[in-house]
Order: structure tokens, then C-alpha cells, then sequence
């Protein structure tokens, strides 16, 4: 069987190469950013982190923490929940989602590492996070159901998921995926009570790909 985490650890060292000594990166949220967090011990650089968790994962490395730099970051690396042919991703099964599309936004250049699982043909396979408002987040669960997919309050233990900024997040399901991932995105980032969505389009500039028959690159790598 495929060994999903062998994988990872791959996709994160062959982005590792990109690295180079004083730079500033952004670093994401999840197994395959662990993975790249944890690959930078030793090499003088400083970092932008997407949640608590990659902050801890970064300052056991030797990684300087920076909160804003004042300047783009010169590079961001994270990873995906779902890669289309055009690099559109889904992103923030993790639940860092805000804060991750603030870094990539922040960066000169966005490389995602993934496991070949997470190649699809059409964006919407799988679950799609909203970060939402707490407060009357039902009425934002209704508004959201216009958009023609069926919400799930994320769960943790016995209450709801709650990301490091304090919000909630809604899954939500689309029957047959996105035929159009930039109406949608337009129309959830409209939603009033919506903090940001899991949608990142024509943001990322490439993405290494591992899987049994080795890595491939989509896209330009910097």
C-alpha cells in the first residue's frame, strides 16, 4: 500500500532546496508543513507562522518567530487538502485557514507540498471550510446553504472547533464538486457573518508533488 506520510516527508524536503540562509518564509499548518517545519532546524532563518501549533513546530526547530516582517515574505510553503490542474486549492481541513491565505497572500512566491491523494480533477471533492463569526453563526449556516451546499459545524470533543483567532468553522459539501470555484468563492467571501473560505485561487505558483512514481512538479518552481 502507499505510505501517504513517506510521501509527504518527500514533497517537504525536495521544497527544503528552495530554502536559502536569512530568508523570511511563511509556514503552514498540517502534516506535510510539519514536515517542512521540521526540516528547517539549522539553516538561519526566520518565520511567519500560520497557527499556534506550526509556532511550537518552528521555535523547536531554531526558527526565528516573526509576527510581521514590514516587507513580503520571500517565500510560503504550505500544504493542501485538494490540488486542481490550474494549482486552485482547498484548503483548511487543518483549521488555519484565515491565517494561512494571510501568509500566502503576504508572500513573494506560494509553494504547496502535497501526497498525490490530493490531485483532483474538479475543486470540491471533499469538504470545502468557512471560517465563520461565533456570533448568530446559524444565520451564517442558512445564508451559506444558498450557495447550494449542505454545512457541517466542525466538532472538537464535546463542543465546536475553534480556530486560534476564536472563530468556528462550517464544512461544507457540494454534491458534485465546483463547476465554477470562482463564483463560489466570490459568493462565500460575500456572505456576511463569513471570516474568509478555504478556497485559494491562482495563488499558489507551484506544487511538488509526491507519490509511487516519484515527485512532480507542477508549475514553476522559484
Amino acid at each position: 500500500m502507499p505510505d501517504p506520510e513517506r510521501f509527504k516527508r518527500e514533497a517537504a524536503r525536495r521544497a527544503l532546496d528552495l530554502v536559502a540562509p536569512g530568508m523570511v518564509l511563511g509556514v503552514g499548518t498540517g502534516t506535510t508543513a510539519r514536515y517542512f517545519i521540521e526540516g528547517l532546524a539549522g539553516l538561519r532563518v526566520a518565520a511567519v507562522a500560520t497557527s499556534r501549533a506550526s509556532a511550537g513546530l518552528a521555535l523547536a526547530a531554531g526558527v526565528e518567530l516573526l509576527d510581521d516582517p514590514g516587507r513580503p515574505l520571500d517565500l510560503a510553503v504550505d500544504g493542501a487538502d485538494e490540488i486542481d490542474p490550474e494549482l486552485w486549492l482547498v484548503k483548511g481541513h487543518g483549521g488555519a485557514l484565515f491565517r494561512e491565505k494571510l501568509v500566502a497572500l503576504a508572500a513573494r512566491r506560494f509553494v504547496v507540498i502535497a501526497d498525490e491523494s490530493k490531485l483532483v480533477d474538479r475543486l470540491g471533492r471533499t469538504l470545502v471550510p468557512v471560517e465563520v463569526a461565533p456570533f448568530m453563526w446559524h444565520r451564517t449556516a442558512e445564508r451559506l446553504s444558498g450557495v447550494g451546499a449542505a454545512w457541517t459545524l466542525r466538532a472538537a470533543g464535546e463542543g465546536p472547533y475553534r480556530t486560534d483567532g476564536g472563530n468556528l468553522i462550517l464544512d461544507l459539501t457540494f454534491p458534485d464538486g465546483l463547476a465554477d470555484p470562482e463564483r463560489t468563492a466570490a459568493e462565500l467571501k460575500a456572505t456576511t457573518g463569513v471570516i474568509e473560505h478555504g478556497l485559494f485561487l491562482g495563488m499558489a505558483e507551484a506544487a511538488i508533488v509526491a507519490g509511487p512514481s516519484g515527485i512532480q512538479v507542477l508549475g514553476t518552481l522559484p
